[in-house]
């Protein structure tokens, strides 16, 4: 049990607001290229990026695997998108900085989706068993090649106007 729902019950909730993150995260980034805040579907994806690797430190931890590491990592990043874009308000390199932490906590949001559907989804399982053969790899280069574009476009595209 976990706060009071059965692990399968909690990992489907855990499942539905990452995929919310991921969502509301590709708005942010499509305002990104055109300049917009958008400020309550970055709310949105803030808050359900958190609570993504808030929910995820609350399955049972056996050691330090991979997904913790990733977990820490997200929420350093996530430190940072927050005090670039609540603190510092995106003046200056601030506004470029923004853009990789965001963008780089949407990419490892997308980046476990991919993972689990390489073990979850039976298909994708029997192409890559141990997560180390080519279809894997390939797959996971692919997506971050996309992000990487991705990042470059938003660092050039997103201008916004100065906060009221």
């Amino acid at each position: 049990m976990i706060l009071g729902m059965s692990v399968g019950a909690f990992t489907v909730l855990h499942v539905v607001i990452t995929l919310v993150a991921i969502g509301s995260g590709l708005i942010v980034v499509g305002g990104m290229f055109a300049s917009h805040r958008l400020p309550v579907t970055t709310a949105i994806f803030l808050f359900t990026t958190i609570l993504t690797s808030v929910t995820g430190f609350l399955f049972p931890i056996h050691g330090f695997t991979p997904a913790l590491g990733v977990g820490i990592l997200a929420c350093v990043i996530f430190a940072v998108v927050l005090f670039a874009l609540y603190k510092e308000h995106l003046v200056g390199a601030w506004r470029w900085i923004y853009v990789i932490a965001a963008v780089a906590s949407l990419y490892l949001n997308v980046f476990v989706l991919v993972v689990q559907s390489f073990v979850k989804v039976s298909a994708l399982n029997a192409l890559a068993p141990t997560q180390t053969e080519p279809p894997f790899a390939i797959t996971q280069a692919v997506v971050l090649a996309i992000f990487i574009l991705i990042t470059v476009v938003a660092i050039v595209k997103f201008r916004p106007p100065k906060a009221v």
